[in-house]
């Protein structure tokens, strides 16, 4: 869409006033500012936009041209003329291919077939390991064995992947995949081999990942560093060049779901190149040698970054933010070698080996899990055996407890010590090491999930070692999301609120060395969801970071505004309808708003560990009745009880998601978060486990859960892993793609302000890889949200339209005569 052709203002400007005065029910003049004046927010926008868009005589407006000229007068005058008659969307003009029913239902019974017979593979494994390793006597016997059927399964489990690769595959070509096929099922089955090998225990930041994929195909340089936790799924067509850094949080999947396909491609990056956190490169793409995509930016097809250039934004382009790296250290292939090997044997000598045969040695003096072996009689009427199964499990709860807040609250200070803020260290030594111990003990999602969104995060935050200067509680301080490089070099000023999902970003690395910065975050300022935010950051007091919001690293500090986008620009700090419950948030009573929150926090806490015990005492009687059935199997059996403890801690997470929403359902709401309904939506959260579905991701079963969940899904719907916080409030059509990485996000929170509502996807539309849907969207029949998006609250995307950036806005037309406008 060109702003370049001039139209007439006044009439346009003219049209402009008269949606936005009866959306706000006030007169409204040319000249008047859209949120002081009118007094409109960011959903009342979204709406006039959309409404605009219905007009066939009206300019298409999206949010960022709201924001850029804030004016009637002043949109007409930068908008070009609307779309001429018989223009269509692009993605209307071709109609995807469609599986059929019988398709996706063989192709599921075959990955379900699949699943069972690894599952009973694995377990009779497991099972005869145990078997053995049992007969042993004493601890340094225990250990013997154990080490030798460790390694053994170790070799056996990381060759198997690489091996199946080669032969259900081959060589991985640029191709198109029709969904639910038997080429689907092998790619669906070489991708989920690929991505459990063993070798993945070592972490990522290893010297031995990238030895991984070139045993797989890819074409890796010397010197590279692999910091995202995501392996492409495609190896053949990933070409990395030396001594380049990809940070954590990219995905380079070499592959995209669309409507009835599969569509693989290349990813080309050059030597020396830096791709930042929380970046999406999607196929057919190249990076440069010397080229930096910037945090929080997106490389779509067809795009390449030259030479020494650097882009940011989604889609990328050549700008600032670059990622940087810190300075050179000593580094070499015989420090990289000897590291890599050094934590093979860390894991086969020690961890694996005490996970396994020490522990079998202390598990074997407990006589309720003999009958694990056959060696007792568990009997079903005996009521000391669940109170001896409810007792495990509150130990087990209690221990992994406290052992998880010495490690993040004592362990990791100790290690700190070794740490200095501003000096480099080699990669893959010593102090490597301790930074990346560091960063695992300390960022346990459990504490956090459980605390967050009460007042005990801040306190948790601040044991671990968070610099949380004074912190005006709210009771909402901090979402269940929050993680970090190091909490050591974090600081986080007076009155700030986050909502969920930040990441801090206070270590830098370059393909030699590593630094720790502090980053330092503003007082009174708030920050949506998705934000990586770096050392560096140009941005000050008071302001507000939107959802998925780039934070800039160069230009003029920023304060007391509200950035958006990526790139982003200024959009104001609050308006009017934002401010409605700010005088709950001074005065006394908000001393017993907050108290009464607190009591009802405590008591969801409660709850949400009394539900995790009851999982666990169900998985453990569960164990213990089935021995006695079991054991003439054999090592079998084993496989048999890890299958039956699945479909358990399946039913029982759908169980309690499901009894949570069952006499109270999740409502659309505007409210302030000291109203109890917010209370118990928060409640809602903490019950609900996120996540464990994304096992069944390219599969129909994910589209069972989710339908057993609450979506309202269609039929041959491709989820490959998208994620959805208040399932209840999501709609989906028939044969829609969900890509992985994609989010659909029914709430926000912003300040003390909660709003929520419903979100629709259309039959045979497409969410991109990492593309964020915001809540009250509406995302049209065969429409396209483009890889990295975000699709603002109350957007109304039209059928067939194609969707890309954040903010995401239309991206062209196609004329009658099929020429292309943008």
């Amino acid at each position: 869409m060109s702003h370049s052709v001039a139209v007439d203002a006044p009439g346009v400007a003219g049209e402009f006033c008269a949606i936005l005065g009866e959306m706000v029910g006030l007169p409204v003049r040319p000249t008047d500012h859209f949120f002081d004046d009118a007094g409109a927010d960011s959903m009342v926008l979204a709406r006039f936009c959309a409404r605009v868009r219905r007009r066939d005589d009206l300019p298409d407006v999206a949010m960022t041209d709201v924001y850029a000229h804030p004016t009637p007068a002043g949109l007409a005058a930068a908008l070009g003329p609307a779309p001429a008659p018989g223009a269509v969307p692009a993605a209307a003009l071709a109609v995807p291919p469609r599986a059929s029913t019988r398709a996706y239902l063989l192709c599921g019974a075959a990955q379900l077939a699949t699943f069972v017979a690894f599952t009973l593979g694995y377990g009779a494994l497991l099972g005869t390991v145990y078997l053995w390793v049992a007969r042993g006597s004493g601890l340094l016997d225990f250990y013997l064995r154990s080490l030798a059927a460790v390694s053994l399964a170790f070799a056996v489990f990381t060759v198997l992947p690489i091996a199946a690769k080669w032969l259900l595959v081959g060589r991985w070509t640029a191709r198109e995949i029709p969904l639910w096929s038997p080429a689907y099922y092998r790619f669906w089955l070489a991708r989920t081999l690929v991505r459990t090998n063993p070798l993945m225990l070592v972490g990522t930041g290893s010297p031995v990942l990238p030895l991984y994929l070139r045993a797989l195909g890819a074409r890796i340089g010397p010197g590279v560093v692999m910091l995202s936790r995501t392996l492409p799924a495609c190896p053949d067509l990933l070409t990395v060049g030396a001594r380049t850094v990809l940070r954590k949080d990219s995905l380079l999947a070499c592959y995209r779901a669309e409507p009835g396909r599969v569509r693989t491609g290349p990813v080309t990056i050059g030597a020396d190149v830096v791709v930042g956190e929380a970046t999406v490169v999607d196929i057919g793409t190249e990076i440069g040698d010397g080229g930096r995509l910037a945090h929080a930016s997106s490389l779509h097809t067809g795009q390449r970054i030259g030479a020494g250039e650097t882009w940011w934004g989604t889609p990328a382009r050549p700008g600032g933010g670059d990622p940087g790296s810190p300075a050179a250290a000593p580094c070499g292939p015989a420090r990289r070698a000897g590291y890599g090997l050094g934590q093979l044997l860390v894991l086969l000598l020690v961890w694996l080996p005490l996970g396994t045969g020490v522990a079998d040695a202390v598990l074997l003096r407990v006589p309720q899990l003999e009958t694990v072996l056959g060696t007792a009689t568990a009997d079903p009427g005996s009521p000391l055996l669940y109170l001896d199964a409810m007792a495990l499990a509150a130990a087990l709860l209690v221990l992994g407890i406290v052992a998880g807040l010495l490690s993040a609250a004592v362990l990791a200070r100790i290690l700190g010590r070794g740490l200095v803020e501003g000096r480099a260290y080699p990669l893959f030594g010593f102090r490597y090491t301790l930074h990346r111990t560091i960063l695992r003990i300390t960022n346990i999602k459990f504490f956090t999930y459980l605390l967050g969104d009460s007042s005990y995060i801040v306190g948790y935050l601040r044991m671990i070692g968070h610099d949380l200067r004074l912190v005006p509680q709210t009771g909402t301080n901090f979402g269940t999301a929050v993680k970090h490089e190091t909490p050591f070099a974090s600081s986080i000023g007076t009155g700030t609120m986050v909502a969920d999902g930040l990441s801090i970003m206070n270590a830098d690395y370059s393909d030699t060395a590593f630094v720790i910065n502090r980053t330092r975050i503003g007082s009174n300022s708030f920050f949506g969801n998705r934000i990586a935010y770096p050392a560096g950051a140009r941005v000050g007091d008071d302001c507000l970071l939107a959802t998925k919001t780039l934070v800039p690293t160069d230009g003029p500090v920023r304060s007391r505004v509200g950035l958006l986008g990526s790139p982003p620009f200024e959009i104001p700090r609050s308006v009017a309808r934002d401010g409605r419950f700010a005088h709950l948030e001074t005065g006394l009573d908000l001393h017993r708003r907050l108290r009464a929150k607190n009591r009802y926090n405590r008591r969801t806490i409660g709850l949400a560990l009394l539900l995790r015990w009851g999982g666990t005492v169900g998985v453990v009687l569960l164990t213990l009745l089935l021995a006695d059935v079991l054991v003439p199997l054999g090592p079998v059996a084993v496989g048999i009880q890890l299958l039956v403890s699945l479909l358990f801690t399946m039913v029982y997470t759908v169980a309690v998601e499901r009894l949570a929403t069952l006499w109270r359902p999740l409502r659309p709401r505007f409210c302030s978060v000291y109203d109890p309904y917010f209370w118990w939506h928060e409640r809602y959260w903490k019950l609900v486990v996120q996540g464990w579905d994304r096992m069944l991701a390219g599969t129909p079963f994910k589209n069972v859960a989710s339908r057993a969940l609450g979506v309202r899904i269609g039929r041959r719907v491709f989820d490959d892993g998208g994620a959805m916080t208040d399932r209840t409030l999501v709609t989906i059509g028939d044969d829609a793609v969900l890509n992985a990485g994609s989010v659909i996000q029914c709430h926000s929170q912003e300040d003390g302000t909660f709003k929520s509502a419903g979100i629709t996807v259309g039959a045979g539309a497409c969410l991109d890889v990492g593309a964020f849907v915001h809540y009250g969207a509406v995302v049209g029949d065969g429409a396209r949200i483009g890889c990295d998006a975000f699709l603002m609250k109350g957007e109304e995307v039209p059928a067939g339209a194609v969707w890309e950036g954040n903010p995401a806005r239309a991206t062209h037309h196609v004329r009658a005569n099929g020429a292309t406008a943008r």
